[in-house]
């Protein structure tokens, strides 16, 4: 297969004009298409993308754990699509919910010995993928891309969160 030829396109032209590059639909086919190639490659462990960032991000934060709302934010996720991700790793004896110290309303996750294992068993997988994605890199333009996202996260979040622009309502 032919590589694509790339096209420049001069940054006077406006964001939107066809043939420019467009962040939205970028951010999408890389995550789709690295979630998939993920998905793919766990398929034997019964661990799935989401479940193996929940089970990193856990093992990141040991002893103490996290609350479900603090791994909600953690994670970029909702908290009903959380909250099912939990039961299912709890009912797999992955991580336990226990009483929070500091709110009686909220649960503090742990990890449990068989989602150390678990994490402990795909996490090659995980470095090994990203070590793919970004192996045409050097190791200062490897960091600086992922600089450049963190900080396209960052200020989408804060954009998000802004008090003022509005959608406005049809």
């Amino acid at each position: 297969m032919a590589a694509k030829k790339k096209t420049f396109v001069p940054a006077a032209l406006p964001i939107d004009a066809p043939g420019r590059r467009r962040l939205p639909i970028l951010l999408r086919h890389a995550w789709y298409s690295l979630n998939q190639t993920f998905r793919r490659r766990l398929a034997h462990s019964g661990v799935t993308p989401d479940q193996f960032t929940a089970l990193r991000t856990l093992s990141e934060h040991e002893p103490s754990g996290l609350t479900q709302s603090h791994l909600t934010r953690l994670l970029a996720s909702d908290p009903n699509t959380i909250g099912a991700l939990v039961e299912r790793m709890e009912r797999c004896g992955w991580i336990a919910r226990m009483p929070c110290d500091k709110d009686r309303r909220a649960n503090r996750l742990r990890l449990l010995p068989a989602g150390r294992r678990q994490y402990s068993r795909v996490r090659e997988i995980a470095v090994a993928l990203q070590a793919e994605v970004l192996a045409k890199w050097s190791e200062k333009k490897r960091e600086e891309f992922l600089e450049n996202l963190a900080w396209v996260s960052e200020r989408c979040r804060a954009l998000a969160n802004a008090p003022g622009k509005k959608p406005r309502q049809k």
